[in-house]
């Protein structure tokens, strides 16, 4: 099952997050959703 959550950001990282969603054409969420994960996958290493 699915988790959510509520993330809040800062100015200047809410506009690096939708910098990135429109260059690479995705939505906020799913940039903030990308970061996420190679976050936690780095932390494995």
């Amino acid at each position: 099952m699915a988790r959510q959550y509520c993330v809040v950001c800062d100015d200047d990282i809410g506009d690096r997050v939708d910098a990135i969603a429109r260059e690479y054409e995705l939505t906020e969420q799913e940039v903030i959703r990308q970061l996420l994960r190679q976050a936690l996958a780095d932390s494995d290493d």
